[in-house]
């Protein structure tokens, strides 16, 4: 099984048209996924790559071709709109890629999305893949591998560090989750745990953190009082220096409750075994798996 996506997922690209938008979904279909839809207002009737049907709208595909998930490529001006509209044509899983989308939009559209019963991953996220099943973003196929790992991440780029890791290792992925790093985001840390503890293919799981806010000392808490799956935590940023925006918008130390160390001590206090660096995370997970 999987989380979220699995080869069932019909998937519809909001801004297939664009540079970015046509270059990852003919990866997204390379891999497997499958594309059913892509919408560009005033390109409808097009075809992407002779195959796709692109719609002006998101309710077009939705109607016409079963579309149940969403994946956006479109400027950060243009996103949360993208999301609404996604959102209010019966869209019910939302993967946004694109970055640098004001707070305030964003505040409006993540709650437009939960008002309307549907999930958004992102924004300013490299996207979910289930290994052999579905990609929805720009996590690379050729890194993973199906298996028995869950993986979630606040950063993209180490997402794909560790999965190669694992996947060289021999432990491959049940579905590896970007959420993103902005201040505002959909799906969090606890929406994944809880999934992948439901999740019969999963037997541990890989948390990859980064300083700011307090979302992994959430999490901690959570897994203490609700996982019965064993957790790997990696925390990001522990050299960061204090009131400096580190990467992501939401990746910023204010006080002490951002730092890495603080949210270290969280999860070893919680019994997350923590990876001091990437590297050394399929041997912990190893363990993990072995009891």
């Amino acid at each position: 099984m999987a989380i979220y996506a699995d080869s069932n997922t019909r998937v519809v690209i909001q801004g297939i048209t664009g540079r970015d938008g046509s270059f990852h979904t003919h990866h997204m279909m390379e891999y497997g996924t499958n594309v059913v839809a892509g919408v560009t207002p005033g390109k409808g009737g097009q075809k992407f790559e002779g195959k796709v049907p692109v719609f002006d709208t998101v309710e077009e595909a939705v109607r016409k071709e079963g579309a149940d998930a969403s994946v956006i490529y479109v400027p950060a001006a243009f996103a949360a709109s993208a999301i609404c509209e996604a959102a209010d044509s019966g869209i019910e899983l939302i993967v946004c890629i694109s970055e640098g989308i004001p707070v305030l939009d964003m505040l409006r559209a993540a709650r437009y999305v939960t008002d309307r019963g549907a999930r958004l991953i992102g924004p300013n996220c490299p996207g979910m893949i289930s290994p052999g099943k579905a990609k929805l973003g720009i996590i690379p196929g050729q890194i993973v591998e199906e298996g028995p790992v869950g993986v979630v991440s606040r950063s993209g780029t180490l997402t794909y560090e560790v999965v190669w890791a694992l996947t060289s290792a021999g432990m491959g992925q049940s579905s590896c989750i970007g959420i993103g790093g902005d201040p505002v985001i959909g799906t969090d840390f606890v929406d994944c745990l809880d999934a992948f503890e439901g999740d019969p293919q999963t037997e541990a799981i890989v948390l990859i953190g980064e300083i700011g806010g307090t979302d992994e000392q959430n999490a901690a808490r959570h897994i203490k009082e609700k996982l019965s799956k064993p957790v790997v935590g990696f925390v990001a940023g522990q050299t960061a220096p204090p009131g400096r925006r580190m990467g992501h918008a939401g990746a910023i130390i204010s006080g002490s409750s951002g730092t890495a160390e603080e949210k270290i001590a969280a999860f070893r206090a919680n019994g997350v075994e923590v990876a001091e660096r990437p590297v050394d995370m399929p041997e912990i997970v190893r363990r993990a798996l072995n009891g």
